[in-house]
């Protein structure tokens, strides 16, 4: 019995672990998501995880977010019919590994304010990877509090 309890216990930590202490990353820190900022500055050293999440904190009217591939991003051209994300504060939690690009679609606020995100999300560091340097404490990462996640790109 007290075994079967054990097991249970861990299990739920496995699925949860991840949730908790994954971290969300405030775009642009205090300055948000806005013109005539590097954002590629802001990222460089940062390691982004699945479970992760980008919170993107702009006025709400002002400015929006697209999720575009690479050719989108080098044009500053979201795709024909895709929906920007509008509110304000939008959190993107990060579902899958690989390159992840984003632009605000408002304007020339891509091309001509530098408004544009380019970030490589690496797998959960709970999950066995092939580099024990991959994990969030080797790294010295930070955790924090946020809202409940919306779309997962």
């Amino acid at each position: 019995m007290a075994s079967s309890q054990l097991f249970i216990i861990f299990a739920i930590l496995a699925i949860s672990a991840p949730l908790i202490l994954a971290t969300n990353y405030v775009v642009g820190d205090g300055k948000g998501w806005t013109i005539n900022f590097d954002y590629q500055a802001w990222a460089r050293g940062k390691m982004f995880y699945v479970g992760d999440s980008l919170v993107f904190n702009y006025p709400k009217g002002v400015h929006n977010v697209f999720k575009v591939n690479g050719t989108g991003f080098q044009q500053c051209a979201a795709p024909l019919g895709s929906v920007p994300l509008t509110s304000g504060h939008d959190v993107i939690t990060l579902a899958t590994t690989g390159r992840k690009w984003y632009i605000c679609g408002v304007a020339q606020h891509c091309a001509m304010g530098g408004q544009k995100l380019f970030i490589t999300v690496f797998p959960s560091s709970f999950a066995p990877s092939p580099s024990p340097t991959w994990g969030k404490e080797a790294k010295g990462k930070p955790s924090s509090h946020a809202p409940a996640p919306s779309p997962t790109w």
